[in-house]
C-alpha cells in the first residue's frame, strides 16, 4: 500500500508543467513513492481507505519530482499539449458584435427587467414621504449596482470560471481539481494527467495554499460542508429559475392596469400564465439561435431605457443625480429608520441576473460579458433608475408602478411590447443557467441523470433539459396562482437570490485562497465586505418570509434534499462496490479458463468500479455458460474538469496477464461533454484506443528489455536516484515509463499452460510476433461481435439500520433511481447486444 502515500498525495498538487511538479511527501515515503506495482490497490483515498494502517502524522517536506507515469497514462502521453476551447478568442469585428447580440439576448435578460418592479417594491416597504426619500432609495440602488453586479460579478466571480464554466458546480469542479475534496471515491492519480487540468504555477503564498489544501483533504467534516453549500447553492439557483419567470412577467403584463384602466390582477394572472406556457415552450430551441433572434430586441430594450432616463432628467428633475452622493444613504436611514432596513430586500431586486451572468458564462466569453455589461447594459440601468427618480421627485403617489408611470404617454404601448418581450428574454436566461447547474451535478454526481439535448452542433455547452423544462414550467404556474401579490413574489427572488450570493461568495473566497494564492489581506476585505453586505440584505427580507416567500424556500430544501439523497446513495453504492469487488487472487485462481467456456467475442461489461474487478462480473460467471474470449471493464466516469480531449478519452490496463485477454478502460468525460457518439462509434474509438495502448506497452516493454540487457542494477538504481538543489528542492533522475509492469502473475500463467504450447508457439520468444498475435486476436474477437454486459447494483438498508437510513435508502433513493435515465438509454445500445445483470448489496 505505500503506493497511495505518493500518488493520492501528488494529485492536485500544484504543477509547473507536464514536466514537474510540487508535492508533499512523506520522509517515511521516499523509497516507496515511485512504486505502482499493484494493479488491485484500494479505490478509496488515503484518508477513506478502509482498514488502513496508513501513518497521516509523519513529518511533511516540499519537493519537485518529475512526472509519474504508470499504464493508465498511456494515452495521455500522446497528447502534446492542452486542449482548449479557443472559439471566442481572436474574433473578428463582426464576430464580437454579433456575440454581443446573443450575449444580450442570453446573459443580460434579468438583470436588465430589474427597473420594471425594483422601485416599485422598494416604497411599498417604506412609503416615499419627500424628495429625500426617493434620492436615499435611488442611491441605495446606484450603489447596489456598482458594488454587485459591476465590483463583485464582472471584476471578480467572472474570473473564476472554470474554463469558461461558471455556476456554483464549476466552482466546486475547480477546487475539487487542486484538492481532494470530493466524497465520490474514484479518483485517479492519472485524472491530473489531463491537459485541461492545467494546475497552477507555484506562487509566494504556496505554503499556506498547500496547508489549506491539506487541512481540506485530512477533514471529512470539511468536504461534506463544502458540498452542502455547493447543493445549497445549486438549489437557490433551481429556486431562481421558478421565481424569475413569474417575477419578470408578472411585473410587465402588470403595465396593462396603467394603459387599460379596466384590467383586474386575476386578468393580469391568466395573461402572465399564457406568456409562461408559450416561454417554456419555446425553451427547446437553441439558445444561439435565439440569442440572435431576440439579442436585437433587448438591444432596443437598453436604449430604451436609457432614452426614457434621460427624456425624464430633462423633463422633470435633473437634481437626482445628486444620488451618486452616498451621504443621502445616512439620510434615508435616518429619516426610516426601521421602514429603510425593510426596503433593502427590494434594493437588492436592482443586482437580480448578477448570478445568471456567472451561470450562463458557458455560452460566452468572460471577456464579452464584461464589455457588454460596461459599455451598454450599466449605463443604460443606471439612466433608467435616474429617470425613474427624477419623475418619482414630482410624482410620489405614482410608485406602485413607477416604470410604466414614468413612461411618456406617446411611447407607452411600444415601450410595454419591448418590456414584455424582455421579459420573457429575462425568464429564459434563468432556465438556461438553470440546466447549465443541473447538467454540471449530474456530471459530478450530486443530481439524477435526466435526458440531455444539444441544441447546437457548434457549441456544445448549450444544452435543453426536456424533463426539468415543464417540471419548471409546472411551479412557475403554481407560484403565479398561489401569490398573485408582485411584493410577496419580490421576497421570494430576493431570498433565492441571496441564497446563491453567499454561497458564491464562500466558494470564491476558497479559490482566492487555494487557488490565486493571493494576499490573504486582499481575501479578507473580500470576504468581510460582501458576505457582511449579502447578510445584512438577507436580514430585511427574513421579517417577510411568513407573507408567503416561504414557498419558493420549501421548493429550495425540497431540491436540496433530491440532490443530497442522491448524493448520499451514490457514495454508499460505490463504497459497497468497493468493499465487495472481486480479489485478483480469486482471479488468478480461474486460471485461463474463466466460466465454462470462451466464445468468440468481445464482452464490454460496464461498472463503476475504477479499479478492481467487479462483484457483478461474478455474477456472470455463474449466470452464465461461457464468457468472451476477451473481456473489457468499461467505466464512464466524469472528472472535474469541463472538457476532457477525445485523445486523452481512454486509459487502458491490463487485469490479468496476456492469456487471460481481460483489460480495464476507464471512458473519462469532464461535465460539460454529453455522450453523443451512437455505440459503434465507441466501439470504433474504444478498440483503436486498445491497440494503441497494447503497441505503446510492447514498445515500452522492448525499451526496458534492451536496458537491462546493458546494466539492470543501474535501472533499477536509477529510479530511486534524486538530485538536491541548493534550495532543498529535489528532482527526479529515472522516470521509467512502465515500472510497474513486471508482472506478477508470469509464473502462474506459465503454470496453468502447457510447456508444450510454449515449445510449439515460437512467436512467444519475439516480441514483435506476440503484439501481431495479440493484435490479430483483437480484429478476431471484434469481427466476432461486441456484447453490452451491464450490471445493475441495486442497494438496500440493512434490518438493523437506523428508520431514517432505511426510508432514505429503500424509499427515497430507490424512487430516485428508478425514475431516472437509465445506463441504457445513455449507450444506445441494440437489445439483442445486450446482456444484463441485477444485484443488490446491503448497506
Amino acid at each position: 500500500m505505500a503506493e497511495l502515500t505518493g500518488s493520492d498525495r501528488e494529485r492536485g498538487s500544484s504543477m509547473d508543467s507536464i514536466d514537474s511538479r510540487w508535492v508533499f511527501q512523506d520522509d517515511d515515503d521516499d523509497d516507496n513513492s515511485d512504486n505502482d506495482n499493484d494493479d488491485d490497490y484500494e479505490d478509496l483515498h488515503p484518508h477513506d481507505v478502509i482498514d488502513s494502517d496508513e501513518d497521516d502524522n509523519g513529518e511533511m517536506r516540499l519537493i519537485r519530482t518529475g512526472p509519474r507515469v504508470d499504464s493508465f497514462d498511456v494515452e495521455a502521453l500522446d497528447v502534446p499539449g492542452a486542449h482548449r476551447n479557443e472559439y471566442y478568442e481572436d474574433v473578428t469585428l463582426g464576430r464580437s458584435i454579433l456575440l454581443a447580440f446573443q450575449t444580450l439576448g442570453v446573459v443580460f435578460g434579468d438583470v436588465g427587467t430589474s427597473p420594471l418592479y425594483t422601485f416599485s417594491v422598494m416604497f411599498s416597504k417604506a412609503p416615499v414621504n419627500g424628495n429625500e426619500d426617493v434620492l436615499g432609495a435611488l442611491s441605495l440602488v446606484l450603489y447596489t449596482l456598482l458594488l454587485v453586479p459591476l465590483v463583485k460579478y464582472v471584476l471578480i466571480v467572472l474570473l473564476a470560471n472554470d474554463d469558461g464554466e461558471g455556476g456554483t458546480f464549476a466552482l466546486y469542479s475547480l477546487i475539487c481539481r487542486h484538492a481532494n475534496a470530493s466524497l465520490l471515491p474514484n479518483q485517479l492519480p492519472s485524472d491530473a494527467r489531463i491537459s485541461s487540468f492545467r494546475l497552477k504555477v507555484p506562487s509566494p503564498e504556496l505554503e499556506r495554499s498547500l496547508k489549506i489544501k491539506e487541512r481540506l483533504e485530512s477533514s471529512l467534516t470539511l468536504k461534506k460542508l463544502l458540498l452542502m453549500l455547493v447543493l445549497a447553492g445549486t438549489s437557490m439557483v433551481i429556486a431562481d429559475g421558478v421565481v424569475t419567470p413569474t417575477m419578470s412577467v408578472m411585473s410587465a403584463v402588470g403595465g396593462l392596469r396603467i394603459g387599460v384602466p379596466g384590467i383586474e390582477q386575476d386578468h393580469v394572472v391568466m395573461i402572465s400564465v399564457a406568456f409562461l406556457i408559450v416561454l417554456f415552450s419555446l425553451q427547446r430551441y437553441g439558445t444561439s439561435k435565439v440569442g440572435l433572434v431576440i439579442g436585437p430586441a433587448l438591444f432596443i430594450w437598453f436604449c430604451l431605457l436609457g432614452g426614457i432616463g434621460i427624456y425624464n432628467l430633462v423633463i422633470y428633475d435633473s437634481s437626482v443625480l445628486k444620488a451618486f452622493n452616498p451621504v443621502h444613504i445616512y439620510y434615508y436611514f435616518k429619516r426610516n429608520s426601521t421602514k429603510a432596513w425593510y426596503s433593502l430586500g427590494g434594493c437588492l431586486l436592482c443586482a437580480t441576473g448578477s448570478e445568471a451572468m456567472f451561470a450562463d458564462l458557458c455560452y460566452f466569453s468572460v471577456r464579452s460579458v464584461q464589455l457588454t455589461f460596461v459599455l451598454l447594459v450599466l449605463p443604460c440601468l443606471l439612466l433608467g433608475y435616474l429617470g425613474q427618480a427624477a419623475y418619482l421627485m414630482n410624482n410620489h403617489a405614482d410608485t406602485t408602478q413607477a416604470f410604466f408611470a414614468s413612461t411618456p404617454s406617446g411611447a407607452f404601448w411600444p415601450v410595454f411590447l419591448i418590456a414584455n418581450v424582455a421579459a420573457l428574454i429575462a425568464s429564459r436566461a434563468m432556465t438556461t443557467a438553470t440546466f447549465s447547474c443541473i447538467r454540471q451535478s449530474t456530471a459530478l454526481g450530486c443530481f439524477p441523470r435526466l435526458k440531455i439535448i444539444h441544441t447546437s452542433r457548434k457549441f456544445m455547452g448549450q444544452i435543453y433539459i426536456p424533463v426539468l423544462n415543464w417540471f419548471l414550467l409546472a411551479f412557475t404556474i403554481a407560484l403565479v396562482c398561489s401569490i398573485s401579490n408582485i411584493y410577496e413574489i419580490g421576497n421570494a427572488y430576493v431570498i433565492a437570490e441571496l441564497g446563491v450570493m453567499m454561497m458564491t461568495t464562500i466558494l470564491v473566497t476558497l479559490v482566492m485562497l487555494l487557488i490565486w494564492q493571493i494576499n490573504i489581506v486582499i481575501v479578507l476585505i473580500f470576504v468581510t465586505f460582501f458576505l457582511g453586505l449579502e447578510l445584512t440584505f438577507f436580514s430585511s427580507v427574513l421579517s417577510s418570509i411568513g407573507d408567503g416567500s416561504w414557498i419558493i424556500l420549501v421548493f429550495a430544501i425540497v431540491m436540496f434534499l433530491i440532490m443530497f439523497i442522491w448524493n448520499y446513495g451514490s457514495k454508499l453504492k460505490y463504497e459497497t462496490e468497493v468493499r465487495k469487488k472481486m480479489s485478483m487472487e480469486l482471479m488468478r485462481q480461474l486460471g485461463c479458463n474463466l466460466g465454462t467456456v470462451r466464445a468468440p467475442g468481445i464482452g464490454l461489461l460496464y461498472n463503476e468500479l475504477v479499479k478492481g474487478v467487479p462483484a457483478i462480473f461474478g455474477h456472470f460467471l455463474t449466470s452464465l455458460p461461457a464468457v468472451h474470449s476477451m473481456i473489457i471493464f468499461v467505466c464512464v466516469k466524469y472528472v472535474p474538469v469541463p472538457v476532457v480531449p477525445q485523445g486523452e478519452r481512454f486509459l487502458f490496463r491490463r487485469v490479468c496477464s496476456k492469456s487471460y485477454h481481460i483489460f480495464r478502460c476507464i471512458a473519462r468525460y469532464g461535465y460539460k461533454d454529453v455522450r453523443k457518439e451512437n455505440h459503434q462509434t465507441f466501439e470504433q474509438l474504444l478498440i483503436e484506443s486498445l491497440e494503441k495502448f497494447i503497441r505503446r506497452e510492447a514498445q515500452e516493454r522492448s525499451l526496458e528489455s534492451d536496458g537491462d540487457d546493458d546494466s539492470d542494477s543501474e535501472d533499477e538504481a536509477s529510479k530511486s536516484r534524486v538530485l538536491v538543489a541548493p534550495n532543498g528542492s529535489v528532482y527526479s533522475l529515472g522516470i521509467p515509463l512502465l515500472a510497474d509492469y513486471n508482472d506478477p502473475m508470469q509464473s502462474l500463467t506459465e503454470a496453468s499452460t502447457s510447456d508444450e504450447v510454449n515449445r510449439e508457439d515460437p512467436s512467444a520468444s519475439d516480441p514483435e510476433q506476440s503484439l501481431e498475435k495479440e493484435l490479430s486476436f483483437i480484429r478476431k474477437a471484434k469481427e466476432s461481435g461486441v456484447v453490452y454486459l451491464l450490471g445493475h447494483g441495486d442497494i438496500r438498508a440493512k434490518k438493523d439500520s437506523w428508520f431514517i437510513k432505511k426510508l432514505i435508502i429503500n424509499y427515497f433513493y430507490a424512487f430516485l433511481r428508478k425514475n431516472c435515465r437509465r445506463g441504457i438509454a445513455n449507450l444506445s445500445v441494440p437489445h439483442q447486444q445486450l446482456i444484463q445483470v441485477g444485484m443488490t448489496y446491503m448497506v
